[in-house]
This record gives C-alpha cells, structure tokens and sequence, in this order.
C-alpha cells in the first residue's frame, strides 16, 4: 500500500490565495488492480488558469486540478509498462492510482538531453496554446505584426518564437527588465516593461507605429481597453487568459470594446487548446522539431519539494517565474 499526499483546496479564495487556504493531506491509496497503474509524481505544473478554475470547478476539500509527469511505478495495463512516463490530469497529488484511459504517454522518441518537464511547458500544454492561439485563431501570416503580453510566461514567450518562425514582427511586454532582457535574447523585435512605462499607450505606439495585426491576449482588463485602438482594420485577437482579473473581489468594468471591433471589424475568440485535440500529438512532435533545431528556447522556473506546490502556485501568479513555472518533486 502506498500513501499518496495531496493538496485541497480548505477554502474558496478571496482575493489572491494564502497559504492557509490549501491543506495537505495524506491518503493510503489501494493496490492496482487488473488494467490500472500507481504513478508517482516527477513535476507538477502550476498554471494561470487554475484560479478562475478552482473557482467554477472546485468544491472546497477538494485537489486542486493540475498535471503533471509522473512515472509509472508498477503497472497491470500493458500499454503503461513500468519506467515509463505520462503526462497525467490528476492534480495535486504525489501519486496515484488509475486505468491509464486519462493518460497520454510522452512523445516515445523524447531526446535524452530535453528535460521531460518541458512536457508540461513547451511540449505540452502552453506550447499547444501558443500554437492553436496563433495558428487556428489568428490564422497569423507571414509579414504581419504580432503584440504578446504576459510575454515572458509560459504560453507567451513561446507565442512570441513562433511567431517569429513563421516570419512575423513581434511586440512582448513583461513585468521587469529581466523579463524584458530575456524575451530580447528570445529574438522579440520590441519589448518593454509595462510596469516602467510612461503611458502603455504611447509604448504599444512607439513598438508598432502602423498598428497590430494580430493580439494574443493573456492578461486582460485595462491593458486589452489601450490595445484596441491600436488593432488595424481586420485585426485578430486570440483570448487565451486574463490574468490581471483572476484575483479581483470586485469585477472590473468597461471600457467597452464594441466601438472598434465594428469599425476596425476586428475578431476575437477565445479559445481552449483541447478544441483541437485530435492535432496534439502532430503538434508536439512539431513543437519538438522546433526545439532539436534550436528555433524553440524555454526558461523554467523550478521549485522543488512537493510541500511548496502553494508557495510555487502563487509565485507564478505574482509574476515570479520567467517561463514555465513547474515543482520538481
């Protein structure tokens, strides 16, 4: 028998989350049975969206949602032998127990020298987004103008590379001038730290003199209300997150878009990356591609310990990690 621990949510949050609103329990899993695999945990990720998540989707008690790469440590299902890893949707926990149907095994020809977390950043979820975000939503062209925010996180600086793969120019704003150093080094045209700035509105001008073509939208609020103006006329904008609302007590309002979505006849969608499941694993092997040629760099920011999932949670939501925020156990 094995004892699994596992972090709940105690209570909904209020604002940005505390400590004391997640607990850390401890829970005898059974012995697998024919068909299932116990897996032990090797990263887990923490993400943005876990927070309007644990909202809408979350009893209190309950794990919290996440994934993770965990390795199969005895198995009864043939297509999980033991050794091998998965990325697996079972949250909060250090291990578990399950029949496999949820898993997805990692790429099977994943080279030595990738770190397998990188199948909970770039080659996992947030690359996916990235890619569906600009590919399948802003159906992005060559030559256009590109404006990321949040570009320094997970999803956005990988908007930002392949954008640019795909011959694009590309406008990244993030929090401190280390993030913006980085996504300069990432081969963004323009970046600027959006905290520094003068007037936001005055910054996206200067980066983009004519205008945007295409918006990939992770933060929301304010900063969406300045973009808007600045869209040229059939404009795309992929909502992929709104981070600076998920802590509000108190929802934010207008202004409103509506003016210049007529006008500039702009689109806008919002979008989950598993619209487009049945394209992941050719996207991942794509997204890999990329990598191995050297066309596609991350940054992680790693905590490790499985007791400081909390802490590692909202360190990425108040903008700590340049990359991928993940905990290696």
């Amino acid at each position: 028998m094995v004892v699994s621990k596992a972090w709940t949510l105690r209570q909904h949050f209020q604002g940005f989350p505390k400590a004391s609103d997640f607990h850390l329990r401890e829970e005898t899993l059974p012995q697998p049975k024919n068909g299932q695999v116990l897996l032990e945990a090797v990263f887990l990720s923490v993400d943005p969206y876990m927070r309007p998540y644990s909202q809408t989707m979350m009893k209190e008690g309950d794990v919290m949602i996440g994934s993770q790469v965990a390795k199969v440590i005895q198995s009864y299902n043939p297509s999980f032998p033991v050794g091998c890893h998965v990325v697996s949707d079972c949250g909060w926990r250090s291990h578990w127990v399950c029949d496999g149907a949820e898993l997805t095994p990692v790429l099977p020809d994943w080279p030595q020298d990738i770190p397998l977390s990188l199948a909970l950043g770039a080659i996992g979820m947030p690359g996916l987004t990235a890619l569906y975000g600009l590919e399948e939503v802003c159906e992005i062209k060559k030559g256009e103008t590109l404006l990321v925010n949040a570009a320094a996180g997970a999803v956005g600086s990988v908007v930002g590379q392949i954008a640019k793969i795909k011959g694009c120019r590309v406008v990244g704003c993030a929090g401190t001038d280390t993030k913006v150093s980085y996504l300069k080094e990432l081969g963004f045209d323009q970046v600027f730290n959006y905290k520094t700035a003068t007037s936001l509105e005055e910054s996206l001008r200067e980066a983009a003199p004519h205008g945007y073509d295409c918006y990939f939208e992770n933060v929301g609020g304010k900063f969406s209300s300045v973009v808007m103006p600045q869209m040229r006329e059939y404009g795309r904008i992929a909502v992929c997150g709104s981070i600076s609302m998920y802590n509000d007590t108190t929802p934010q309002t207008g202004p409103y878009v509506h003016t210049y979505m007529i006008f500039k006849q702009l689109r806008m969608e919002g979008f989950l990356c598993a619209r487009w499941k049945n394209k992941h694993q050719q996207s991942l092997r794509r997204l890999m591609a990329w990598m191995t040629e050297g066309k596609l760099r991350c940054n992680e920011h790693i905590t490790i310990g499985f007791n400081n999932m909390p802490a590692a949670f909202m360190g990425m939501l108040q903008g700590d990690n340049t990359g991928k925020a993940v905990v290696k156990v």
